[in-house]
């Protein structure tokens, strides 16, 4: 399963939430049990590659309202919802807001172990991507002003006697330049580099 992934177990229903744990567990899942929403988001911890398995109906706030609450603080897991009653416009709602399934109890056993197999592998990408884009930011942060000039214009598909002219200095200087943006940035080419500036939110004017 991986040792870096937790199952967060949100159910105010203790005999549910035991039986839910004792299945997790025997399925080699680390698990971590919560009988409110309060109590979870008391004890989330963001670092660890984790999805949340959460009770609809619960008292002091439901599951669609930590749902909200979760989007809210910009807490990104993936969250299998579980009801004991069919209803398809909390589901729907559920859904849109980007939960990953909506599962009816009794709940098959298979069905969920594939669903949490499922969110913690979502889980895992979006940390992975977390840390890329992480590593490229502390990459660009390292260039100069200047070398962020010229890569302002690399990315719009200028050249370099062209952005020599549009900023008033040597075509070597503009060579050298682009060269440190190239390798600061970890970049082989152009297209690369776009892609990588695109996902900072670096687009060209």
């Amino acid at each position: 399963m991986g040792s870096d992934a937790s199952v967060y177990v949100v159910d105010d229903d203790d005999d549910v939430r035991t039986g839910l744990c004792r299945l997790l567990r025997s399925a080699g899942w680390d698990v971590l049990d919560f009988a409110s929403a309060p109590a979870f988001l008391e004890a989330y911890d963001p670092e660890r590659v984790s999805c949340l398995l959460l009770d609809v109906s619960m008292p002091e706030m439901t599951g669609p309202e930590l749902h909200e609450t979760l989007g809210e603080r910009g807490i990104d897991i993936p969250v299998v919802f579980l009801t004991g009653k069919g209803d398809v416009g909390t589901s729907v709602r559920a859904l849109k807001r980007g939960a990953l399934d909506f599962l009816e109890k009794p709940v098959d056993a298979e069905v969920l172990l594939d669903a949490i197999g499922t969110a913690v592998e979502r889980s895992r990408e979006a940390r992975a991507q977390r840390g890329q884009q992480d590593a490229a930011a502390e990459r660009y942060a390292q260039l100069s002003a200047r070398e962020r000039e010229v890569m302002a214009h690399v990315i719009r598909g200028r050249l370099n006697k062209q952005i020599a002219y549009d900023m008033g200095i040597a075509l070597k200087t503009v060579k050298v330049h682009r060269g440190r943006v190239m390798a600061k940035m970890q970049v082989r080419s152009v297209a690369e580099l776009v892609r990588l500036c695109d996902r900072l939110g670096l687009r060209p004017a």
